[in-house]
């Protein structure tokens, strides 16, 4: 009898750990579902719509919660308010900051703005403005990220949610910065769409707001060549042009040099007490023109070292769409093929051609982290170094610029963690070269 005990109680156990397995196999599969929402590059569209929606929350609290800091915008509103007077002369256009320094494109921005925030006395509609323009920035980056799936889910994080100094560029400060930026982020997913003149218009906007753009302008200028041809180049190049001299025209015609000077200047010298990058050097070096003259050589340097690897990429790029022409009508909609690779190829250029003028920009002050800021997650994994090494890096580099006022220390630390960063492209740049 007792044998036969034994048997019933097997089979019964059997038949408790078959419905146990499919609940364990059943958990196991949703928990793998998760960690790809974290892991896998090619999720990354489902999670950036949850950090998204966090952001539009965390926005409103910051701007019903956090007091709002003047800087920039009474200047701003002072310096378009004598535009909106009939001042043209860029050399009498000023704000309490001091001249007008941007470009036409910015004039006409913050003239709309002037008008909506009441002659720019409605702080709090101006801080919604630039909560929603904080998360239309969010969202081109995003689908960059999303169509090249070189960074996975989790390192949104890093752009979102966690940096105390972006949310204040937009929310509390006004800067014109995120202005210029999200028209360049529109351009280069425009260009991913191959609208080119639609993405060349929308870079020519964001150029009219602040000049950084133009960091940008080598790994265009290598694209244009490499995917367009010299033709085409130049009719893109004439439409840049022709947007700028349309928007700058009244300005133009009444003070060419004045406009030019005051909106374009390269030899601008920035005040050492605002230095973000520097601090660590005497003020004497900081203002010297040799040091801005060594800079701009390392800069054309470092350029010129990157061009021949860019050259390739961007010439693979439009190979690479020559062949995508020539499978769609096979596939006829039933499969899509994979673009991650052709749009790394394109971004990849861009945000190293930023990154350097960064680097060796002569001075950096707090509002103009959101110049390369959505880009550094991209330019670390760029890299071949260790994924906690990457974050440990972009971690530091977030301290360091939430550090008011910069220190030696803190200078130091930044051009620490850049050069580190650019080491691992140099040397990835190397390492491709070799394998050619």
């Amino acid at each position: 009898m007792a044998p036969r005990r034994e048997s019933r109680v097997n089979v019964n156990s059997a038949k408790f750990s078959k419905k146990d397995c499919k609940s364990w196999v059943r958990s196991h599969l949703e928990w793998r579902y998760f960690v790809s929402l974290l892991t896998e590059p090619r999720r990354l569209p489902s999670t950036a719509i949850t950090f998204i929606i966090l952001e539009v929350l965390l926005n409103v609290l910051v701007i019903k919660n956090v007091p709002y800091t003047e800087i920039d915008w009474k200047a701003y509103m002072q310096e378009v308010e004598g535009f909106l007077n009939g001042t043209l002369d860029y050399t009498k256009l000023r704000g309490d900051t001091g001249p007008l320094v941007y470009p036409a494109g910015f004039v006409y921005i913050f003239v709309g703005l002037y008008y909506t925030t009441s002659r720019g006395t409605e702080i709090r509609a101006a801080q919604y403005f630039f909560a929603a323009l904080y998360v239309i920035t969010l969202t081109l980056v995003f689908r960059i990220y999303a169509r090249t799936r070189k960074v996975p889910p989790y390192v949104l994080i890093l752009m979102c949610c966690t940096s105390y100094r972006i949310h204040s560029i937009f929310i509390l400060r006004l800067f014109n910065d995120p202005v210029a930026m999200v028209l360049l982020f529109a351009s280069i997913n425009a260009f991913l769409d191959d609208r080119w003149y639609l993405g060349s218009a929308l870079y020519s906007l964001a150029v009219s707001v602040k000049m950084n753009i133009l960091l940008f302008a080598p790994a265009l200028l290598t694209a244009y060549l490499c995917i367009l041809g010299m033709f085409k180049t130049l009719i893109h190049l004439s439409l840049c042009a022709f947007i700028q001299l349309v928007l700058g025209l009244p300005f133009l015609l009444a003070n060419p040099v004045a406009y030019v000077k005051g909106s374009f200047d390269l030899g601008r010298i920035f005040e050492f007490k605002w230095t973000v990058n520097w601090r660590f050097l005497p003020e004497d070096v900081f203002v010297h023109p040799y040091f801005h003259l060594s800079l701009l050589l390392l800069h054309i340097l470092t350029l010129l070292y990157c061009a021949p690897n860019w050259i390739t990429y961007m010439k693979s790029y439009a190979t690479l769409k020559l062949v995508e022409k020539d499978l769609k009508p096979q596939l006829r909609g039933k499969e899509r093929v994979d673009t991650s690779m052709m749009s790394q190829l394109f971004v990849y250029p861009l945000f190293v051609a930023n990154f350097i003028g960064v680097v060796f920009s002569r001075s950096l002050h707090y509002q103009f982290y959101i110049w390369y800021y959505h880009t550094l997650p991209y330019i670390a994994w760029c890299t071949h170094y260790k994924t906690v090494f990457k974050l440990t890096v972009l971690g530091l580099i977030e301290l360091c610029w939430n550090t008011y006022p910069s220190t030696v220390f803190s200078s130091a630390a930044l051009h620490l963690c850049h050069v580190i960063l650019l080491y691992g492209i140099l040397k990835d740049r190397s390492a491709n070269t070799k394998k050619e």
